[in-house]
C-alpha cells in the first residue's frame, strides 16, 4: 500500500520531494505550496507520515498523533514502537518528527486500513481553501500572502469499530483561536459508515504570520490554488 511515495532502505524509510509532492497533490489533494519539490522550506505532508505509520503498524480503535518537527526530503526515517506501544518516527540522531499514542483493537486488514487513511487524507487535505479560509475571513485575519504557513500541530480519533465498514469522514465544527501573529485551527469531524456514526476525531493546525483579512489578497491565493489543482489535473 502506498509504496509509491516511499523507499525503504533497510530500517529506514527515505521520502523524496517528487514523492512526497505527488502524494499531496494525488492523494490528498493538497496544493500548500510547502510541499512543492522546490519550495524553501519544502517539507513532507504529515498526512504521509499518518498514511506510514498506518501501513506499518495497523489501525486501532484510538490513535493520537503529534507532529513535532518538519521532514525534509531525503531525510531517513525510522519509524519503531516503544515497549508501551507508543510509535515513534526519528532519524538517526534521535531527532523525533512522530509521536503517535494508540489503544484499544487493533486491524491490519489492508481493506480498512487504506480504506480509513484514504478517506481520512483526503478530508485532510481540505484544509485550504474549504476550512481555513471561511475561519480567517470570520476571524478578520489571514496567512501572509507571499508567506503562507499552515503547520499540521497533531489529530486524533476514536473509532466505535474496526470491520464492516467504508469510512467518510464529515466536518462538524471548527474554530479558530488567534494568539498574535498566529493562530490555532481546530477542525472536528465525525467518522461516518452508510449514514451511521462510527467515530469521531479532530484535528489541529497552527497558522503563522498572521495579517489583516484583505479579501482581494486571498481571492488571488484561491484563484491559485484552483489553478494548481486544473494543471496537475490536466496533466
Amino acid at each position: 500500500m502506498f509504496k509509491d511515495f516511499y523507499a525503504q532502505r533497510g530500517e529506514y524509510v527515505v521520502i523524496s520531494a517528487e514523492q512526497a509532492s505527488r502524494f499531496a497533490k494525488s492523494v490528498a489533494g493538497d496544493y500548500n505550496p510547502i510541499h512543492n519539490p522546490d519550495a524553501r522550506r519544502f517539507c513532507v505532508p504529515g498526512d504521509l507520515l499518518f498514511t506510514l505509520v498506518l501501513v506499518k503498524f495497523g489501525l486501532s480503535r484510538q490513535m493520537e498523533f503529534r507532529f513535532t518537527n518538519m521532514v525534509g526530503a531525503d531525510t531517513p526515517i525510522k519509524f519503531s514502537e516503544t515497549v508501551d506501544g507508543d510509535i515513534h518516527v526519528c532519524d538517526d540522531s534521535g531527532k523525533c518528527y512522530l509521536q503517535v499514542v494508540r489503544s484499544g483493537d487493533m486491524t491490519r486488514d489492508e481493506a480498512v486500513v487504506e480504506g480509513f487513511a484514504r478517506c481520512y487524507v483526503a478530508f485532510s487535505g481540505k484544509n485550504f481553501p474549504h476550512y481555513l479560509k471561511p475561519l480567517m475571513e470570520q476571524h478578520g485575519v489571514m496567512f501572509n500572502p507571499k508567506r503562507p504557513l499552515v503547520i499540521y500541530d497533531s489529530m486524533g480519533f476514536c473509532l466505535d469499530r474496526l470491520d464492516g465498514f467504508s469510512p467518510h469522514l464529515a466536518l462538524t465544527q471548527s474554530s479558530l483561536d488567534v494568539q498574535g501573529k498566529r493562530a490555532d485551527a481546530l477542525l472536528e469531524f465525525s467518522i461516518e459508515s452508510a449514514g451511521e456514526a462510527v467515530g469521531v476525531g479532530s484535528k489541529k493546525l497552527v497558522v503563522s504570520g498572521l495579517c489583516d483579512y484583505d479579501a482581494t489578497e486571498m481571492a488571488a491565493i484561491v484563484d491559485e490554488f484552483y489553478r494548481l489543482k486544473a494543471a496537475y489535473e490536466a496533466a
